[in-house]
């Protein structure tokens, strides 16, 4: 789904707000969870999951075209966790 996908699914369920105030609040969310995510902290969404960052340390990887050895730098990436309801949601219900 793409963001302004997620907006017109939004904008049909609540008919009442202007598509702007629609899209404004899609934004001050995602903005929201980028700004925690870039601060170290967890975000929790009960029923659905929880965003966090975590640490990769630094490791030897390999260039796929030239085989040719190269370091990985250490780095934090975004990690989501889906919740035990989405979980369940995704596989047809069954825990």
């Amino acid at each position: 789904m793409l963001r302004s996908e997620l907006v017109l699914i939004l904008q049909s369920e609540f008919r009442h707000l202007k598509a702007q105030d629609v899209e404004d609040a899609v934004d001050a969310m995602l903005d929201a969870v980028s700004e925690a995510l870039v601060e170290g902290r967890r975000i929790e969404i009960r029923g659905f999951g929880a965003f966090s960052v975590r640490q990769r340390d630094s490791r030897q990887g390999r260039n796929p075209r030239t085989g040719e050895t190269v370091k990985v730098a250490a780095k934090r990436v975004p990690f989501f966790k889906p919740g035990k309801e989405l979980r369940a949601a995704v596989n047809g219900g069954e825990p």
